[in-house]
This record gives structure tokens, C-alpha cells and sequence, in this order.
């Protein structure tokens, strides 16, 4: 199958969703051609490492200057700010050129489209590749995280954003529900807020869930003698709204509770591009904001506990998953794990309150048996339900039942 696969941004262990995606399509036997928008030089070796994989890219620069001017252009005319981010002249045109077809036959088999940012290609492919299925992978319902956000976020900045950009996106979201073949999200949370979206009875485009995967050769146990016995990390993209709140309620509500009980605890924040208001947190010599690392596997394989004191969020957190593909406990709260198939007290232990959360780290720093039991326990679940290569075959069953569909509606 010759797959034409629209990201627009670069797919990366950051961006791990196409990244895996993309690399798993190749190794089952595909031809996958890759269109994306690189933001900065250094995301080349993300590139060159999808290369390797014997994927054909072909990428073009959205500069700083663009997505100012997109922004611009969204709130003069009441489109959300997601949506104009990612637009770029240069990649409808070469879409154009691309998508030609020759001999009567159009040059791809499928089109995968991915994010709220890169729609407008979708829409733009929808008319101009009539006989070609269109799967449009949403990932997490935006208007849905955007209504959490507007409620929890500690930032005022944030929270005029968010419900700023509310309304007109689900508007937005909702008009989308009426075209491609099919729509994508990862979790059931995500397909139930698209439903809530249509009037009662309302036809819309197949919902299909597609969850996300661990690689389990990027994350894996080590050894029980290398972990710390007083280390707790929080990960992921620290630019990120929701992992700034899940930060800030981490370091301000639970962490001086833990002390109390635990002074000698240390905390790591591992993640990209932390703003100001986390890097200022390592004034506290418990705390260390490592920023951007390599990896962030030897962390989690050398911490105690990872957590995710996760506020609000939308679809599956890899954050939990990487943790438990690593055999390191997790403790989060409910929103973590919303998308999730897991047993608490068995693959992991939930907190509710700020209380109940210090009091399960609390639990598993005086329990090194109970640590590792639910270590193991976690990696065995990952390991059965989030294989990439099992999501994979069923992303392949769904673009053959496109395929059928659009043959006889053709």
C-alpha cells in the first residue's frame, strides 16, 4: 500500500504518535511518503532517522514569521488559532503536484492526515483527490481538552486562551465530523465528546479509536539495583499547558506533604522546553529541571516513582505508559488514566486528592516489594495492550475498509 502521511509538524520521540506510526508502516512492508513542516534545524535528525527507515520525505520550513501571521489571520476571522497555525502556501502547492494522477490513476493508495493543525490539508486533498480515502487522525478532541483547560489551568494567560479558542472550536470540530472516511482519536473519552458535539441523530463520519503504543525497545526494565530508592520524576513536553498545571500542582500541592514524611526525596522534571515558571522551581535544591535530554528512558529506569499529577488532558498520556514499559511504578491521578484499561492498586495507584496522591508515593517509598510488584505489573499490561506493532494492523484494517468504501461510492 502507498500511503501519503501529512504531519505538520516533525515526527519525533517528542511527536511519538507519527513517529512510531510511521516507522512501524515501513517495517510491515509499506511505501510511505511522508509531507511535513520543520520548525527548527534541529528537528533534521528526526528526519534523517525516518530516512533510514526507508521512508520518503519531503519537507518544508514553517518560520516563525508564518505562524505569527497565521495567529494573526485566526482572530480576525473567528477560525480557532489551531487551525491557521500550521498553514503554509508552499505545501498546498506541492500537494498539487504530488497528488496528480497519472493515467487515470491517482499516485497514493490511502491519505493520513494527523491534528486539528493539519485538517486544512485534509479538507484541501478531500477536493482535490476525489477517489482517494481521506482518514483524518484527530488524536485527542481539541474543543474537549480546551473546555478542561479553560477550568484548570493556573495561568491567566491560559485560561483567556482557551476559552477564547472554546467556542470557536467546537464549532470547527464539529463541522469536520461530516467529511473523510474516517476520523481518528485515541481514546473513548475523545469519540464521546465528538458525539457530544452533534445534535441527537445527527450522520457523521466513522469514529474509529486508535490508541497510542510504547515502543518496547525504546522502553524497557533495568535492573533493580540501578534505581534510586528517593527519586520521583515527572515527564513530558514542559511547554505544554497541561504539564505546566500538572507541574505547578505537583510542586505546590503534593510535594511538601511527601516532605514532611520524606525530606530526603528528590524530584527530576524531565522534559522539553520547560518555561520560566518551572526552570525557576530548581531554586529549591530538591528540585532538578533537566530540560531537553537525549532520552528520557534512563530516567524513568533510575527513578523510584514516576508521576503524573495530570489535572485535566485529553486521549492517552505517554508519559504513563513510557513509565510503565520501564517496570517503574506510577502514581497519577484519575485524569491520567481516563483512556486507559489499567487496574489501580495492580498496574499503578491513583491519588485523587493532594492527600490521597502524597499518601500513595508515601505507600511505595516504605514498600520496596509493593514498588517492584507493581512495576512489573504495569510493564506485563503495556506489554499486552499498546504494542505498536498491534496498532499498527489495526490502523491497516482500517484504511482497507476505507479503501472498499470509497471503491464503491467512487
Amino acid at each position: 500500500m502507498h500511503i501519503l502521511y501529512l504531519v505538520p509538524y516533525v515526527p519525533s520521540p517528542i511527536y511519538v504518535r507519527p513517529y512510531q506510526i510511521l516507522r512501524t508502516l515501513a517495517r510491515r512492508g509499506h511505501r510511505v511518503t511522508l509531507l511535513t513542516l520543520l520548525r527548527h534545524p534541529d528537528e533534521q535528525s528526526a528526519l534523517d532517522a525516518l530516512q533510514e527507515s526507508g521512508i520518503q520525505i519531503q519537507a518544508l520550513t514553517l518560520p516563525p514569521w508564518r505562524t505569527f501571521w497565521n495567529m494573526l489571520g485566526a482572530l480576525s476571522d473567528g477560525s480557532p488559532l489551531q487551525a491557521r497555525y500550521a498553514h503554509q502556501p508552499h505545501l498546498y502547492r506541492l500537494l498539487k503536484s504530488i497528488c496528480q494522477p497519472q493515467d487515470e490513476q491517482f499516485p497514493f493508495d490511502v491519505i493520513h492526515v494527523e491534528h486539528l493543525r493539519g485538517v486544512q490539508y485534509a479538507l484541501y486533498l478531500e477536493r482535490l483527490c476525489p477517489a482517494i480515502p481521506i482518514i483524518w487522525d484527530s488524536v485527542d478532541c481539541i474543543s474537549y481538552l480546551f473546555g478542561q483547560a479553560a477550568a484548570h489551568s493556573r495561568s491567566f494567560f491560559g485560561q483567556w486562551v482557551t476559552r477564547l479558542e472554546l467556542g470557536r472550536t467546537m464549532r470547527y470540530e464539529r463541522s469536520l465530523l461530516q467529511h473523510f472516511d474516517c476520523i481518528l482519536v485515541t481514546s473513548q473519552k475523545d469519540r464521546q465528546a465528538y458525539e457530544q458535539l452533534l445534535k441527537p441523530g445527527e450522520a457523521h463520519t466513522p469514529l474509529d479509536i486508535l490508541p497510542n503504543g510504547v515502543s518496547l525497545d525504546d522502553f524497557y526494565p533495568a535492573p533493580q539495583s540501578e534505581r534510586s530508592t528517593r527519586t520521583l520524576v515527572v515527564s513530558g513536553k514542559m511547554s505544554y499547558h497541561a504539564n505546566i498545571t500538572m507541574v505547578r500542582n505537583l510542586v505546590e500541592d503534593i510535594m511538601p506533604l511527601v516532605w514532611r514524611i520524606h525530606p530526603e526525596v528528590h524530584l527530576q522534571i524531565v522534559g522539553k522546553d520547560p518555561p520560566p515558571v518551572i526552570q525557576s522551581l530548581q531554586a529549591d535544591k530538591r528540585i532538578e529541571v533537566t530540560g531537553t535530554v537525549p532520552h528520557v528512558r534512563p530516567y524513568l529506569q533510575r527513578g523510584t516513582i514516576a508521576v503524573a499529577p495530570l489535572a485535566y488532558g485529553a486521549g492517552i498520556q505517554n508519559k504513563v505508559l513510557e513509565a510503565m514499559a520501564c517496570a517503574t511504578p506510577v502514581v497519577c491521578t484519575p485524569q491520567a488514566i481516563a483512556a486507559l484499561d489499567v487496574e489501580p492498586g495492580r498496574h499503578l495507584l491513583v491519588g485523587d486528592t493532594p492527600e490521597n496522591f502524597a499518601r500513595a508515593v508515601c505507600t511505595l517509598l516504605e514498600n520496596p516489594q509493593q514498588r517492584e510488584r507493581i512495576g512489573l505489573a504495569g510493564h506485563a499490561y503495556v506489554e499486552a495492550y499498546h504494542r505498536w506493532d498491534a496498532i499498527v494492523a489495526r490502523l491497516e484494517g482500517i484504511y482497507q475498509r476505507a479503501q472498499i468504501a470509497r471503491i464503491k461510492a467512487y
